[in-house]
């Protein structure tokens, strides 16, 4: 290394932005019932002994996943379904809010809608930088990007139409991060044709996915396991089926690549059983010793309120 301007170093600040976010998702799951001093240690740990297996997994040369030959270019295994997966022990552990099952409208669409265009335009260096050069690939993910979350966004509105006869900006939006999500594993890999079958196909299945809450008991706040978990599933397995030679190192299913079809599927289970289980694992032993959640009383008041101090508004 020769200092700041390495290759190493850059490399690394780039890492650390996905081992940021990670452990920021599964905060979306577990919002308005979880102690905030028990989600610093969870966060800390979980970022120091689970990301790094799955992201050494995905990312390096010698990873198990990577050098075995499963692919995933911009954190669909290592990111989404290794946060959704482990959202979904960590819910396991704390159980449903105490309100579980009472409908919560959107806070602000407007600012639901400002703070999802930020997110679309930041994920274009999230995924045309995982190519790590400015180059065909690069353009290739970037394209893939804004079609994967167009088409996410439309697969979402239809399902709202064909199930409730009404699209809805919620959806619209929601879709469009459930098409960020799946295209992220395929993004340099297929072409922007490929994009849109992978956008509309997470789009319309999270949306579907997002409904069956109630119906297995998980208390997801944010939709973390239907929009990050399986979206990531989705594009992992997509990815399998329609990679190419004339983008990525290898041909996906409907170009007679059966095998590595198969290692992508291979992939998407070893992370998620791991996930799950050293997640829950995690979560019983702090849950046993300092306590994962709220009180009640606290949660009933609110947690920015009783944690922190601190309310959204403060009027007069």
């Amino acid at each position: 290394m020769d200092g700041l301007g390495s290759d190493e170093t850059l490399f690394a600040s780039f890492q650390m932005m996905f081992a940021i976010i990670t452990p920021a998702l599964i905060a979306g799951a577990v919002a308005g019932r979880m102690k905030f001093a028990s989600w610093v240690v969870f966060a800390a740990l979980w970022s120091l002994l689970i990301y790094p297996v799955v992201a050494h997994w995905g990312f390096a040369a010698d990873g198990l996943l990577f050098s075995w030959g499963a692919r995933d270019f911009a954190g669909g295994y290592v990111i989404h379904i290794n946060s959704g997966i482990a959202a979904l022990a960590l819910i396991r552990v704390l159980g449903p809010r105490q309100d579980f099952g009472v409908e919560h409208p959107p806070h602000s669409l407007p600012i639901t809608l400002i703070g999802t265009g930020i997110l679309w335009f930041g994920w274009f260096g999230f995924n045309a930088g995982s190519a790590l050069a400015a180059d065909g690939a690069a353009i290739t993910a970037l394209l893939n990007t804004q079609v994967g979350a167009a088409l996410g966004a439309f697969g979402w509105m239809v399902s709202d139409w064909v199930r409730h006869r009404r699209p809805t900006l919620l959806g619209l939006v929601s879709g469009a991060v459930a098409g960020l999500v799946a295209i992220t594993p395929a993004a340099g890999f297929v072409s922007p044709s490929a994009a849109i079958v992978i956008g509309v196909a997470a789009g319309y299945v999270c949306s579907l996915v997002v409904g069956l809450k109630e119906r297995f008991g998980y208390d997801d706040s944010l939709d973390v396991v239907a929009i990050h978990m399986v979206g990531g599933i989705i594009g992992s397995v997509l990815t399998g089926v329609f990679s190419s030679t004339a983008y990525g190192e290898f041909n996906g299913l409907i170009y007679g690549g059966a095998a590595f079809f198969g290692k992508q599927i291979v992939a998407v289970l070893a992370v998620v059983v791991f996930s799950f289980c050293a997640t829950w694992i995690l979560a019983k032993i702090l849950d046993k010793t300092i306590g994962l959640r709220a009180s009640a009383e606290d949660e009933i008041i609110g947690l920015d309120i009783a944690q922190h101090g601190e309310d959204a508004y403060w009027i007069r």
